[in-house]
C-alpha cells in the first residue's frame, strides 16, 4: 500500500500513486493535471522519488527563470519535479529540448491546474515524451483511506451471474449520500473542515481564487459577473444535455461566449462533458453530450443553497467512474445512451469490447420499472452488452430483472 501524506500530516491515500510511480519508470516525462486543490502538489513531493529537485511556477523568482533562462531549472542531472506548468506553457519547450537530449526514464515530473492538451497557449504536447495522468478530486474511499475508487474493476472482471456474492461481500457501511455531495472531494472540504460554514467559506475562497487568478492564466476574461452566471447556469443543468443557445439565452450571453466560457471550464477540469454512445464512432461527436461537475460540492455551492437531487448522485458515479478511467493503463471510455423516443440509460462503461449499462435512481426502493430501459439497451446491442446495473439509495441488493441487478450505491462506489 502506497500512503502519502498531507499538510497536516494526516495519511491520505491516492488512486494515482501506483500508476505514477509506474510511468516514472518508463517515461521522460510524467504530467498529472488536474483541477486546482486536488492535492497534486502534495502527491508529487512526498510520493516522488528520493532526491527530485523542486520548483513550482507558483514561486514568482521560479517563474522569472522560466522565462529568462529555462536551462537553469531542466538543465541539471539529476530528476526535476516541476508543479503548476500551465503557468508558463512556452516553459514546455524547454523541457522537450532536455527529454531530446537525454531521454533517461523519471527526468521530469510535472503538475498542471489545467488540461494541457487542451490549452490554446500551449504549443508543445510532449508528445512522445510523456505520460498523462489526471488527480480528480477524492472519492469516496480515498476519503476512507483506501486509496481506491469503486470496485469497478471487480466487477468488470467478474461473471455476470457471480456479482450479487461479489456485491454482498464488499466490506462497507452505508452512507449518506447527501453528505457526500456537499463535501464534494478537494481533500480540504472532504477531510478536514468539519461544519457547512466552514465549508462554505473554502468553497467561496475557491471560486474567487479560480475567477481572479487561475482562469486568467488561461484566457482573458474581462466579464467575470458573465463568467460566473454562466459557471452557475451549468451547475443548475447538472445532468442535462448541452444547450449552448439556450443557456446563453438564460444568462444573456451570445452562444460563441457560451461556448468559450464552457471550454475554459473543462479546461480547467471543472466541468465534465459526458459524450453520447453510439455504435458509429463520428456520431458520438455529433450527439450532444450532458453536463457534469467535476466537483459536486463546488456545483452546490455555486447554486447557493439548492439540495442535492438525483443529477448529483449520478455525479457522484460518474466521479467515481472518471477517477477509475484515468488510473487504468488499459483504456476505458464513459458515455451515456439516448433514443430519438427518450429512452436513456445514465452511464454506460465501454472496456474490453463490451458495454456495461448503469442506471442511477435517488430511490431508495427500486422497481421492475428502473430496469426497463437497460434492458432496451441490451437488446439494442445484444452480446456486447453485460448485464445491467441500477444504483439506488437503498439497501437491497436483488435482481430486478433476469438481467438487471439492483445495488445500493454504497456497495459499488
Amino acid at each position: 500500500m502506497i500512503i502519502i501524506y498531507d499538510m497536516n500530516d494526516a495519511p491520505l491515500n491516492r488512486l494515482v500513486a501506483p500508476g505514477l510511480i509506474n510511468r516514472l519508470r518508463v517515461m521522460p516525462a510524467v504530467v498529472v493535471t488536474g483541477a486546482r486543490q486536488t492535492g497534486k502538489s502534495t502527491l508529487v513531493q512526498k510520493l516522488g522519488p528520493t532526491g527530485r529537485i523542486y520548483f513550482s511556477l507558483d514561486d514568482l523568482d521560479v517563474i522569472d527563470a522560466a522565462r529568462r533562462d529555462p536551462e537553469m531549472l531542466v538543465g541539471g542531472p539529476g530528476p526535476v519535479t516541476l508543479d503548476e506548468v500551465q503557468r508558463e506553457p512556452e516553459f514546455l519547450l524547454a523541457v522537450k529540448r532536455a527529454i531530446d537530449k537525454d531521454r533517461r526514464p523519471g527526468r521530469f515530473l510535472l503538475t498542471g491546474s489545467a488540461n494541457l492538451l487542451l490549452m490554446h497557449k500551449v504549443s508543445e504536447s510532449l508528445a512522445g515524451r510523456a505520460s498523462y495522468l489526471t488527480l480528480w478530486p477524492m472519492t469516496r474511499r480515498e476519503q476512507q483511506g483506501q486509496g481506491r475508487c469503486g470496485i469497478w474493476d471487480e466487477l468488470l472482471a467478474t461473471r455476470d451471474e457471480d456479482w450479487l456474492d461479489l456485491i454482498a461481500a464488499q466490506p462497507d457501511e452505508p452512507e449518506d449520500w447527501r453528505a457526500l455531495a456537499l463535501r464534494g472531494g478537494f481533500p480540504t472540504p472532504a477531510i478536514h473542515l468539519r461544519t457547512p460554514a466552514e465549508r462554505t467559506i473554502w468553497f467561496d475562497g475557491y471560486v474567487r481564487t479560480y475567477l481572479e487568478r487561475d482562469l486568467q492564466e488561461l484566457s482573458a476574461v474581462a466579464a467575470l459577473p458573465d463568467f460566473r452566471r454562466v459557471m452557475r447556469a451549468a451547475c443548475f443543468r447538472l445532468g442535462q444535455l448541452v444547450n449552448q443557445t439556450e443557456l446563453g439565452r438564460d444568462v444573456g450571453l451570445p452562444q460563441p461566449t457560451v461556448h468559450r466560457y464552457l471550454n475554459l471550464l473543462e479546461t480547467s477540469h471543472l466541468l465534465v462533458r459526458l459524450p453520447a454512445y453510439a455504435v458509429n464512432r463520428t456520431k458520438r461527436l455529433i450527439k450532444s453530450p450532458k453536463l457534469f461537475w467535476g466537483d459536486t460540492g463546488v456545483a452546490l455551492h455555486l447554486t447557493q443553497g439548492a439540495e442535492p437531487g438525483g443529477a448529483h448522485l449520478e455525479n457522484l458515479v460518474l466521479h467515481d467512474l472518471l477517477a477509475w478511467r484515468d488510473a487504468r493503463v488499459e483504456r476505458a471510455e464513459l458515455f451515456y445512451w439516448r433514443t430519438t423516443i427518450g429512452e436513456e440509460v445514465d452511464i454506460v462503461i465501454e472496456a474490453a469490447g463490451r458495454l456495461l449499462p448503469i442506471e442511477v435512481k435517488a430511490s431508495a426502493h427500486p422497481r421492475l420499472g428502473d430496469a426497463r430501459h437497460v434492458r432496451t439497451f441490451r437488446n439494442e446491442y445484444g452480446d456486447k452488452a453485460r448485464a445491467g446495473i441500477v444504483l439506488h439509495t437503498g439497501d437491497s441488493l436483488k435482481w430486478l430483472a433476469p438481467d438487471v441487478l439492483a445495488v445500493p450505491w454504497w456497495r459499488v462506489i
